[in-house]
């Protein structure tokens, strides 16, 4: 058999990801008992946990020294992120199995690109848990002084990332509650300085329109810039899809309402800051959340109250990221391109993967700690978001490639016109995402896709080894 040959056709509906019988609630997992499987809401949560993490909380003073026009940032952004929610949705309606841009890569272009997708979007994930877990550390110093020594910072570190770790171990349905219940936490502060600040809300804080002294372009990009990535996540329900419930419509709805939710607390967050705090004093703010909350309600409680809704939501994050770094590895290890042991699955969630994932982030977080190279760490986070529009591109690539095919059994006619366009937006809005990672993330990440060509070479000669000798 050719490596980059025939790929399975799409699961179909009455089937599980296994190839087994569904179950309209439940899910068999590796031992053949079944789990629970994701609603509607618990996948609306994932795709919210994912997307709104701790940098809500700075969002509003990193695009203040912009001014108000800022704003329009969101609105274009909100535009794209929607547009790439709903072709996660078309692509999921179509092939609804776990490992999201992964599947849809491989299905439309062979094993490498799908291995491109996968290596790319498993190295964000496990990254991306360690950056939450260290800046975590920051907001619990506040709380319990933990930051003095850095020992005592790396083993909290190391805990914040273990104990969601822990719940994912504990199954889908511990995943799910977790989830839920992080979201709403979070959620809750958040609406209340939105909602809040409206009542006590002056146009005099908002400072100028546009006060870089850049052009309106100019300036509405270079805010977008710091924005693009606090869209991160919108793929989350397509990754889990294989553990969503009635996949083929739960995940678009839940993508695109998990992406509406988030682009509106977004929104109404930080516009709640600006008009409640002095733009000069915005722009200097190293807690904008909590200097709202101060200002609205008097006293210096914003500070306690902002770095718990800060926890809560990081650890939703790390929760919800290190499901989806380990879905992203057992899909690929179920088709020959990860190793095998990623592949094995207990109460519906992949436990080889999710060690492995919380591993790595573990020792990164250590050598972090260890050797105080946070200059390094910055620059891997940076590096992500750079990975994780690869699987972006691939995913609204593979979209554009059923739509042009002109297929019929992969193509509504009734919707052409429609789909193409969301694509090409979507499509646009994933190089925007490039551009806005900077050339050195770019140069960077390029050499992290390399050394996933070597691990290609070795894992699809082993595949191609295997099915060679099975003849």
């Amino acid at each position: 058999m050719h490596v980059t040959g025939t790929v399975p056709p799409p699961a179909p509906a009455p089937q599980d990801i296994h190839g087994g019988p569904a179950h309209p609630g439940d899910t068999p997992d590796g031992g053949g008992r079944r789990t629970r499987r994701f609603g509607l809401p618990v996948a609306t949560a994932l795709v919210m946990g994912n997307i709104i993490g701790g940098g809500i909380f700075l969002l509003p003073a990193s695009i203040a020294p912009y001014g108000t026009i800022s704003l329009l940032a969101f609105g274009v952004l909100t535009v794209g992120a929607v547009a790439l929610a709903l072709v996660f949705g078309r692509l999921a309606e179509r092939d609804p199995r776990t490992g999201g841009p992964y599947v849809y890569a491989r299905e439309a272009f062979g094993d490498f690109a799908g291995f491109l997708a996968a290596w790319a979007y498993w190295i964000t994930t496990w990254v991306s848990n360690a950056a939450l877990a260290v800046a975590a550390v920051g907001y619990l110093d506040v709380l319990i002084p933990v930051g003095e020594h850095r020992w005592t910072a790396c083993l909290a570190a190391l805990v914040i990332q273990w104990l969601p770790a822990l719940a994912n171990y504990a199954g889908t349905r511990y995943v799910g509650a977790v989830q839920v219940v992080s979201t709403v936490l979070k959620l809750v502060p958040l609406v209340l300085v939105a909602v809040g600040g409206l009542f006590f809300f002056d146009a005099g804080n908002l400072g100028p329109f546009q006060a870089s002294g850049e052009s309106a372009m100019g300036a509405v990009s270079a805010a977008a810039a710091i924005l693009l990535f606090s869209y991160l996540g919108v793929e989350s329900a397509a990754v889990s899809a294989g553990e969503v419930r009635d996949a083929r419509r739960t995940v678009g709805r839940a993508t695109v309402i998990g992406t509406a939710g988030a682009a509106v607390v977004y929104l109404l967050g930080t516009l709640a800051v600006f008009g409640t705090v002095a733009h000069d004093r915005l722009v200097e703010s190293g807690a904008p959340f909590s200097d709202a909350v101060n200002g609205m309600f008097g006293g210096a409680w914003g500070g306690w109250a902002v770095a718990v809704a800060a926890l809560v939501s990081m650890t939703g994050c790390l929760n919800g990221w290190t499901l989806l770094s380990a879905q992203t590895s057992y899909a690929a290890a179920k088709d020959g391109l990860f190793p095998a042991p990623l592949a094995r699955k207990r109460r519906g969630v992949p436990t080889v993967g999710v060690g492995v994932t919380v591993l790595l982030a573990s020792l990164l977080t250590v050598y972090n700690y260890a050797f105080g190279t946070a200059r390094v760490f910055e620059t891997l986070v940076l590096v992500t978001t750079f990975t994780a529009t690869v699987p972006y591109l691939l995913a609204t690539a593979a979209q554009l490639f059923h739509l042009v095919s002109g297929r019929r059994d992969r193509v509504d006619r009734g919707r052409l016109a429609r789909d193409l366009v969301v694509a090409s937006v979507a499509a646009a809005f994933s190089l925007w995402l490039v551009a806005g990672a900077g050339y050195q993330a770019v140069y960077q990440g390029v050499l992290f896709l390399f050394g996933g060509v070597l691990v290609y070479a070795v894992m699809a000669a082993r595949k191609q080894r295997t099915a060679t000798g099975r003849r």
